[in-house]
């Protein structure tokens, strides 16, 4: 471990050397791969849990019904943990699922069963998440929100329900994170929404009210140890990191993905549309033009009616995202969607796990 006057991560059980997660990205791009590089350097590692099954032995869109893309997904986390584990034996690796996922909580039984340290749960409010983790106490449970409102809203669930509270709590902020966004798009730009304004007040109604010390993580726009350290001012005690992350050697994503994030250029950061309901912050490619201008020939085609609620299944509106996100995952830069946060564009290289925490925690 470096040198640091950075302080250590405190959630739940676990002890992280430095105050860094790094975001769970789907389809594929934060896998075992990245995950243990990260965890092997003194941070968290996160895999997404998002639709692992899709470029897995387990699956054969070909044969649907031999095995079903649930049954997929939750055998390739499976696998993906115990990769995980085997790079990383001594390193706090966890998950990230949505709560929107319809195999929400199977995907978050399986991770405990098989050795996540931390259960990262957002697109939603996890309300049940400790019912499917009980008999696996040690695991931390971390909620993804952008509100205070949302925060209280899930310690009254679970104090009455469950009593416990919360191991942590992730802060996205919608106006600078990446990927699926927790605002509607004409609230993106509201100042209420900006870490500086719910930071400290989650922070002060989780020790003034409920008179507890939980960790506060903030995510969304976080680049260089300057949002590290001005996080921590606001009241963190540490930051997720996605995008950043994404031009890394360990990266699970195809060279080209990450080719694609080292090239772009600020301006090439748009809001698109999504069969979620929510808008999403992405690279503009030909896809995402073809999303944004809602051209018709784009793929509609359900995968495998793998959310809650979705626009494309139900009413052929959008596009399937599932596709969307497992081409670009594939390495298809042109057809398919890059999420990424507000920083892209500020990268200008591809480097190792180790050399990017070693910027971002020396002093």
């Amino acid at each position: 471990m470096m040198t640091t006057t950075l302080p250590k991560l405190h959630i739940g059980n676990y002890v992280a050397p430095y105050p860094i997660i790094q975001g769970g990205m789907g389809i594929r791009i934060s896998g075992a791969s990245l995950a243990s590089a990260v965890a092997n350097t003194g941070g968290i590692g996160i895999i997404s849990a998002v639709a692992l099954g899709f470029a897995s032995p387990y699956f054969d869109p070909k044969q649907r019904g031999k095995r079903d893309i649930f049954e997929a997904n939750r055998l390739a986390l499976i696998d993906e943990l115990k990769k995980a584990r085997d790079l990383s034996p001594n390193g706090i690796i966890g998950i990230n699922s949505m709560v929107a996922g319809q195999d929400h909580e199977t995907l978050t039984r399986t991770a405990t069963e098989n050795g996540a340290n931390l259960i990262i749960a957002g697109a939603g409010l996890p309300l049940n998440l400790p019912k499917y983790t009980r008999d696996y106490p040690d695991v931390a449970l971390i909620p993804v929100i952008s509100s205070t409102r949302a925060a209280k809203v899930i310690c009254r669930k679970w104090e009455k329900q469950y009593g416990r509270l919360p191991d942590g709590f992730v802060v996205e902020n919608p106006n600078s994170a990446g990927g699926h966004l927790g605002a509607k798009k004409e609230e993106l730009g509201q100042a209420n929404l900006d870490s500086d304004k719910v930071i400290p007040e989650l922070v002060a109604y989780l020790r003034e009210e409920l008179e507890v010390e939980i960790p506060v993580i903030a995510a969304g726009g976080i680049w260089d140890r300057s949002d590290i350290d001005r996080a921590l001012s606001l009241g963190a005690s540490g930051v997720q990191m996605g995008t950043r992350f994404i031009t890394t050697n360990e990266c699970d994503a195809h060279i080209k993905y990450k080719e694609f994030h080292r090239d772009a250029k600020p301006e090439d950061v748009v809001i698109v549309p999504s069969p979620v309901g929510l808008p999403g912050r992405a690279l503009k490619n030909s896809f995402a033009e073809k999303a944004i201008n809602h051209v018709s020939d784009l793929d509609k085609r359900c995968f495998g009616s793998c959310l809650q609620v979705c626009s494309c299944r139900d009413r052929a509106e959008n596009y399937c995202i599932a596709r969307a996100l497992d081409r670009a995952a594939r390495g298809d830069i042109e057809n398919g969607l890059i999420f990424a946060g507000s920083n892209a564009g500020r990268a200008n290289q591809i480097t190792s796990v180790a050399e990017l925490m070693k910027e971002l925690v020396s002093n």
